[in-house]
């Protein structure tokens, strides 16, 4: 079994899968209740499915970038367990959760990745669909909408965790001509469900060598402001 935990932003998210399916996930919007409301929800998930920590096999770990609160949080809380149980340890890009969740659009239709970063700016990542799933073209930008749609060059779906001022920001610029459309509500929700598949299949790649997954290497990603 493998627990997966996302506390990056104020969208919450843990999972638990057994290497074949996703046995149980939980999502929810918290209002800065990462600490009282992380271990209960992990409890609450492994009781559930009747889950001792001792079947345990690896923990993901969402690394950021995101509030730095909530990063800091979700990657000590995923180090301590995964330390003290002596398990492997994955972290996975928060914007590289969100790309994971999202359908092939059509041929030429590039994918925009974003989640706040305070003051009205965004932290965004785009990606195109290579081989079957969405492929990274750049490194993580801190910016402002404005600014991530003098970017765009192209048709682009923009994905992730978007708040009012961001959906006003995109619909003005498509009445202003800009090719870009808004993933619906659910695909726009980061899932710990794509965390848990992506640090099997970091854990699969690794085979037997797992000390790359040392909680001690881990490290969080954050932006710099």
């Amino acid at each position: 079994m493998l627990i997966a935990i996302d506390t990056a932003t104020r969208v919450m998210s843990i999972a638990l899968h057994d290497g074949d399916n996703l046995l149980a996930e939980q999502n929810w919007y918290t209002p800065n209740r990462y600490t009282e409301e992380l271990g209960p929800g992990l409890q609450h998930i492994l009781t559930t499915c009747e889950v001792d920590m001792d079947d345990l096999v690896g923990v993901g770990v969402a690394v950021g970038p995101g509030s730095y609160t909530g990063v800091r949080i979700g990657v000590s809380f995923a180090k301590g367990l995964a330390a003290t149980r002596n398990l492997p340890l994955v972290g996975v890009s928060t914007l590289d959760i969100i790309a994971a969740g999202q359908p092939y659009y059509q041929s030429g239709v590039g994918l925009v990745a974003v989640v706040p970063a305070g003051r009205g700016r965004i932290i965004v990542k785009s990606y195109r669909w290579r081989k079957g799933k969405w492929n990274s073209r750049a490194e993580p930008r801190l910016l402002e909408w404005e600014d991530l749609f003098e970017t765009i060059d192209g048709t682009a779906c923009i994905t992730g965790e978007i708040n009012r001022d961001g959906i006003e920001a995109i619909r003005e610029a498509q009445e202003n001509g800009l090719d870009v459309q808004i993933a619906p509500a659910a695909n726009r929700m980061r899932r710990a469900g794509y965390l848990a598949e992506m640090a099997w299949e970091k854990l699969h790649a690794a085979g037997g060598d797992l000390q790359q997954f040392a909680p001690k290497k881990l490290l969080p990603v954050y932006m710099n402001s």
